[in-house]
């Protein structure tokens, strides 16, 4: 889980900087947008993760 906690701070410093940076919001929006979808991902990925294991658990 750390590393979304990493992937969430990226997101939320883009989202900052959108607020700060008129000229390039769009921009920093959009890899806002970005590294959301990365830590949607990493949720993914842990759930499944972890329902692998519990399977195996299952099956044993």
């Amino acid at each position: 889980m750390k590393r979304l906690v990493e992937i969430r701070s990226q997101e939320f410093l883009c989202r900052e900087r959108a607020a700060r940076d008129s000229e390039r919001r769009v921009f920093w929006l959009a890899q806002a947008e970005e590294w959301e979808q990365r830590a949607l991902d990493e949720i993914a990925y842990h759930f499944r993760e972890c329902n692998l294991a519990q399977g195996e658990r299952n099956a044993a």
